[in-house]
């Protein structure tokens, strides 16, 4: 137990063992850094659109805001949460809050009141870092309403003009630099970041990681990706207070002591137009971002060359997704298996494109070791499908103040349940088999959406596509595509994407039923696609009663509903 009231669940021993065996550095994040800042202190850290931050000016700008914290009574084993769109500032946060053996709770942008209170009650967040606004939003408003239920915050701070009972990031920066010899010890087993993880749960789950378990862990994986020698570059579309983002600070710069590039929003032009000014080596985002970028002409007359590997994650991802986007981008594709509760596979630029189609890699332990298990928890044989679970460096700590999710996920060896399903191939490899709880059930028939999401991404025209389920009196679920379209591409009938799917070998009673276009899909604060929004609209169909109507000559068994546009 340390003074924030985090456990870890994870034996100690484990821990002791991949500390002794050097796959932890067992020193903490900001003492990494400081080592890279004295090492190349003019090398670029963060670059973007807006200008670019090295070494030495991002530290000076992390001791500067760690002065003002450690003056507003911030201490070791303190939550700071903040909601900000990508910057450096981002990364100065991160760093000062270690600075002091305190806690980052960041949470990407777009999370609305019952979110945010949520996660910053859930944390006892002492202090809040928030932009004046945020699409129309007034976020220093929805604090102040929920300034009452926060028992513990003690510091507001906003990232803009000065408002009355708020302090600016501007007056914390103005502050001296902190003497580096007057940082208190830290332990790099504590914790020093919280990452959200949405999951299945009616409210966002926070999970703890040590410093140890970000670098060691998440810092390793890219490493196994861009060996030491050669320069990584990563631009992050996804939000760096996301869990896929948590990998920016703490990998890239603390562990890599490579440079980052950021956007502050996900634009497909600003996006394409960084790609040739700022040259990145590698892109890190979710499916319906590269699709929509490799969708886009102006992809094709930007310089891409410095380019290396794509790095997807956040969703299964289709075969057609994978060649489009190493056909648009002309560089290697890595497919991420990943999440903030502690599972890590991918595959690697040396492996085939066959594998790449076919799997997310081969486990490897140094970073998160993969078992698959049967409903008892028992190991299912290698090809068999089981519930995939992992312990390993990238292991977190524990859920903050939510025992029965520790219950429910974590066994007492500090295993995660993941509720995916998956096998080992025969040469090694895991492939995913989908959700044990993302199954569309009709006439009590099991349909996977990823399976038809994937025959439909094959299709030519489709840029993104979701499969989500249409409430049914009769059959309990009927499936729903919701689609978009490159540009220019006329719509095409329900009844010509069935036939198309029926041509894919899709069996007939897994053939949707309703079709919505939409010109972009929502997306999550994280970036990916939201289905729950989807699913609550295509809701609506069933509960309004809408027919199907048969349109054409529909396959046996086959009703089909009107065309929807969004």
């Amino acid at each position: 137990m340390n003074n924030a009231g985090i456990i870890d669940l994870v034996p100690v021993e484990e821990r002791k063992r991949w500390a002794q065996d050097g796959t932890y550095p067992n020193r903490p994040v900001f003492t990494l850094f400081a080592s890279k800042a004295k090492a190349h202190p003019d090398k670029k850290a963060v670059l973007s659109p807006q200008g670019d931050v090295t070494y030495a000016e991002l530290l000076d700008a992390a001791l500067r805001l760690a002065h003002s914290l450690r003056d507003s009574g911030i201490v070791a084993g303190d939550v700071v949460a903040y909601q900000l769109t990508n910057h450096w500032l981002c990364c100065a946060i991160d760093l000062a809050v270690a600075a002091l053996g305190a806690i980052v709770a960041p949470f990407p942008p777009g999370r609305g009141k019952l979110d945010i209170q949520s996660l910053v009650r859930r944390c006892d967040a002492r202090a809040v870092i928030v932009p004046e606004a945020y699409e129309g939003i007034d976020l220093c408003e929805v604090i102040e309403s929920l300034r009452p239920t926060l028992l513990s915050m003690r510091r507001l701070i906003v990232q803009g003009n000065p408002r009355e009972g708020w302090v600016t990031l501007d007056e914390l920066l103005s502050a001296a630099p902190l003497d580096v010899d007057s940082l208190p010890e830290v332990c790099p087993d504590s914790p020093v970041r919280l990452l959200v993880s949405s999951g299945t749960e009616s409210e966002p789950k926070l999970v703890a990681y040590s410093h140890n378990a970000l670098v060691g862990g998440r810092g390793r994986f890219l490493q196994r990706i861009a060996p030491d020698s050669e320069e990584f570059r990563g631009m992050y579309l996804i939000p760096l207070g996301s869990s896929f983002g948590s990998t920016a600070t703490f990998g890239v710069l603390c562990w890599l002591g490579g440079s980052l590039v950021v956007l502050p929003k996900f634009d497909v032009d600003e996006a394409i137009k960084a790609i040739a000014a700022l040259r990145p080596s590698f892109i890190l985002g979710v499916p319906t971002m590269l699709q929509r970028i490799a969708a886009h002409p102006l992809l094709q007359s930007v310089d891409k060359s410095s380019l290396r590997g794509l790095i997807v994650g956040g969703s299964v991802i289709d075969e057609a997704t994978v060649r489009k986007c190493c056909d648009a981008f002309g560089c290697g594709f890595i497919s991420l298996y990943g999440s903030a509760d502690g599972v890590n596979c991918h595959n690697t630029l040396d492996d085939p494109i066959e594998v790449v189609l076919s799997s997310v890699g081969k486990p490897n332990p140094a970073v998160c070791e993969i078992r698959l298990v049967d409903e008892d928890g028992q190991e299912v044989p290698q090809g068999e499908v089981g519930e995939i679970t992992a312990r390993g460096p990238l292991s977190p700590m524990q859920y903050v103040n939510a025992p029965e999710l520790d219950e429910r996920y974590r066994d007492p060896q500090g295993w995660v349940k993941t509720g995916d399903l998956g096998f080992i191939n025969d040469k090694g490899y895991l492939v995913l088999a989908g959700r044990k709880k993302d199954i569309i059930i009709r006439g009590g028939a099991n349909i996977s959406p990823v399976q038809i999401e994937g025959l439909v991404m094959a299709h030519p025209d489709v840029v993104t596509v979701a499969c989500v389920p249409v409430p049914d009196a009769d059959l309990g679920q009927r499936v729903c595509l919701c689609v978009t379209l490159r540009e220019g591409a006329a719509k095409f009938s329900l009844k010509a994407i069935t036939d198309f799917l029926r041509e894919q070998g899709l069996e007939v009673n897994k053939l949707p039923e309703y079709l919505r276009f939409y010109r972009t899909l929502p997306l999550t604060p994280a970036g990916k696609i939201d289905k729950k929004a989807l699913a609550e609209e295509a809701h609506k169909l069933g509960v309004l009663g809408v027919d199907p109507v048969e349109t054409g000559q529909p396959a046996p068994g086959l009703s089909r509903s009107p065309v929807e546009h969004v």
